[in-house]
């Protein structure tokens, strides 16, 4: 029954990445330009001669504003669902743009170092590493109120290594994973991690923070074009 559990939590979490790999991409191809269009068409207003656009321009320029943050929004829901830049420059640029993208970015100083091989890596075990790194980022950003974190990927023999690693309030490993309403992203992230056979592990103390690792082994895929 466990194997079986995992061979369907494993279809599940693929399944799931193609789609958002799918609506990310249509979101940026189709409602954006649409969008964009919008807002052409009402510059183009603002910009005629008659009196009855005058009377217009305060309504479309309120318009154009609208359409802009919807522009923004788009372009964030799409970044979060599957960011453009892990496909087309890999992780050590999706994290960057990630890592910048956070609301709390201002009052948190994030240092990240990267075995540069990392690209090298499979297709799949990089989305993994990327998701984990997003959850626990975001994890950190809403509850850790810490001020620093270390992301750090080395390669350890024939394995990967990432840690990330702040220095904020701790809690309770143990209480969260064997709750009755887990945290689902805790417990995803240790899913993602044993379907490509690697370990994931939490520690949090107090007064030092907590320390999110994961170990997967290190096997190469198709370059990053």
């Amino acid at each position: 029954m466990h194997k079986k559990l995992r061979h369907l939590t494993h279809q599940i979490l693929t399944t799931q990445e193609e789609e958002r790999k799918k609506i990310s991409r249509e979101l940026h191809d189709e409602v954006v330009q649409t969008l964009v269009g919008i807002n052409v068409e009402l510059s183009s207003l603002m910009h005629g001669n008659t009196s009855e656009v005058e009377h217009l321009k305060e309504k479309i320029a309120r318009t154009q504003r609208l359409v802009e943050d919807s522009v923004d929004s788009v372009h964030r829901f799409a970044r979060d669902l599957r960011p453009a830049v892990l496909d087309d420059l890999g992780l050590i640029p999706a994290l960057h743009a990630f890592c910048k993208s956070l609301p709390a970015r201002k009052n948190l100083k994030i240092h990240l170092t990267a075995f540069s091989g990392v690209e090298k890596l499979e297709s799949d075990r990089r989305i993994v590493l990327y998701r984990v790194a997003q959850e626990a980022l975001t994890n950190v950003a809403r509850h850790a109120r810490a001020t620093t974190v270390k992301i750090s990927i080395l390669k350890i023999g024939d394995k990967l290594r990432m840690e990330i690693r702040d220095n904020g309030k701790a809690f309770s490993v143990r209480k969260i994973l064997h709750a009755k309403s887990k945290r689902l992203g805790l417990v995803g992230m240790k899913e993602r991690v044993e379907m490509v056979d690697g370990s994931f592990t939490i520690e949090s103390t107090p007064g030092k923070g907590t320390v999110v690792r994961a170990e997967i082994p290190f096997i190469a895929g198709k370059s990053i074009k």
